[in-house]
């Protein structure tokens, strides 16, 4: 995938195809690369778009989980979507949750995947000291049940954020303002059909999280990914996709 990417003001984001829209939300470290199945597999459908977080940059957005959530609040009106799919992994998953409750008439469907919002083990506040690459290549590792997934061009990605001051000082603001924004007491309010796609070998939001999110939204369907980490769509992109089509196609009717 080597998408290109729209620049609309303060927005960056890609999108492909056309047909009911998909809003693709990413994690922390997340890069349009873990997504490049969904976008070249829905794209043939749907409207994909994958709005790109302002995490580490120089801005006036609040690094919060509130902060971001008005972001892509901003992109959704500025691009006059409607009716949208919520795809979330890990942070991304944690304000589609937000977004989801704030305007549940303008989502159709959401979708989580290792979404944070409830329980969330990873890098952090407790951040890797800098110049470690050892420990960013352990760490990324850690993310998926078959370490090989960690390439180096990923871990590098990863290393350059975490080894500047200013991008590393964003990251923990965002990490520690997800870990104090537990919504255990606000998901049940959601009434949106929600797609769980969970990996069974997740450590970063394990299988618990999963059952929790399951049991505290009203509708919601769930599938487990077996021998699979936090970015299902990553490391069994096939299965992922098979199971969020089945899903969607209850819901629309993919264009021909």
């Amino acid at each position: 995938m080597n998408p290109q990417i729209i620049q609309e003001g303060e927005f960056q984001y890609v999108e492909q195809g056309s047909g009911p829209a998909i809003v693709v939300l990413h994690g922390l470290f997340g890069a349009l690369s873990n997504f490049s199945d969904v976008l070249d597999h829905f794209s043939q459908n749907y409207q994909v778009v994958i709005p790109i977080m302002p995490l580490y940059e120089k801005n006036s957005i609040d690094p919060s989980i509130d902060g971001l959530t008005d972001y892509i609040e901003a992109f959704i009106e500025h691009k006059g979507l409607d009716q949208v799919t919520l795809l979330g992994n890990s942070l991304g998953g944690h304000i589609a949750l937000v977004y989801t409750l704030r305007h549940p008439d303008k989502v159709s469907a959401l979708v989580l995947t290792g979404s944070s919002g409830l329980f969330e083990s990873g890098m952090g506040s407790t951040f890797p000291r800098r110049g470690s690459i050892e420990f960013v290549q352990e760490r990324v590792a850690y993310t998926f049940y078959d370490p090989k997934v960690a390439t180096k061009d990923l871990v590098d990605e990863v290393f350059s954020i975490v080894n500047e001051n200013f991008k590393t000082l964003r990251v923990v603001k965002i990490a520690r303002s997800a870990q104090r924004h537990n919504m255990s007491n606000d998901v049940g309010n959601i009434q949106t059909p929600t797609l769980l796609i969970w990996g069974l070998n997740d450590n970063i939001t394990p299988p618990r999280v999963a059952h929790e999110f399951n049991k505290l939204i009203p509708n919601t369907d769930l599938h487990f990914i077996d021998r699979c980490g936090h970015a299902p769509m990553m490391e069994r992109p096939t299965v992922f996709n098979q199971i969020l089509e089945r899903y969607l196609n209850k819901l629309h009717q993919p264009i021909a």
